[in-house]
């Protein structure tokens, strides 16, 4: 039963329900991830504004959560360290999440 909730947490689930990056002015960026791992590798390169925009909403946190089901991960993000750059913060969200995904696997 597990192994079928982290396979659920890994899956790629429609585009419609992915997370969509937007801009600090709410525009979308063209980028959306689709699972867990894409959502990691999109990280990497996502402008760092998106990412302070994203984060401190709880967009990701939600996304995780609601739509991928892993409120372990969606807890864990919650407990970055607050007024991090864009580097930083890119970083140690890649850290938690690429952990997670190893995890899971």
């Amino acid at each position: 039963m597990e192994e079928l909730n982290h396979r659920n947490i890994l899956r790629n689930v429609p585009f419609e329900t992915g997370f969509h990056f937007t801009t600090q002015n709410g525009v979308y960026t063209g980028i959306t991830a689709v699972s867990l791992p894409d959502f990691a590798l999109k990280l990497q390169t996502i402008d760092a504004d998106s990412i302070l925009f994203h984060y401190p909403r709880g967009d990701f946190q939600k996304w995780i959560q609601n739509t991928l089901g892993d409120e372990e991960l969606a807890d864990r993000m919650c407990f970055i360290q607050a007024n991090l750059t864009g580097e930083k913060l890119r970083n140690q969200l890649l850290k938690i999440v690429q952990k997670r995904i190893s995890e899971l696997k």
